[in-house]
């Protein structure tokens, strides 16, 4: 199944400055190892030393926050995008 990834700027250098990526994979776990496949140096910022997602990146299959559908284990279909979202922190003057 092939997925469209958006990749957020922060992440281009990595992808060589593509801002969207195809890849396939059933779930968001194996997106994202295509991904490193593709492009190495993408999963060591997305997840974790277990291979979670990591907290400070959210990740949103069809606009939808795959924390709260079933993760990494969230099924994807052909067709589908994935989006990378840095967390971002800011506060007030």
């Amino acid at each position: 199944m092939s997925v469209t990834v958006r990749i957020p700027t922060p992440l281009r250098k990595l992808t060589g400055g593509a801002d969207e990526v195809v890849v396939e994979g059933d779930s968001i776990g194996a997106v994202i190892d295509h991904l490193e496949a593709a492009h190495a140096g993408l999963k060591a910022r997305l997840c974790d030393d277990n291979g979670e997602i990591r907290r400070f990146v959210n990740v949103y299959l069809n606009d939808e926050d795959v924390r709260f559908l079933q993760g990494s284990d969230t099924v994807v279909k052909d067709g589908d995008e994935v989006s990378i979202v840095p967390a971002i922190a800011g506060g007030c003057a």
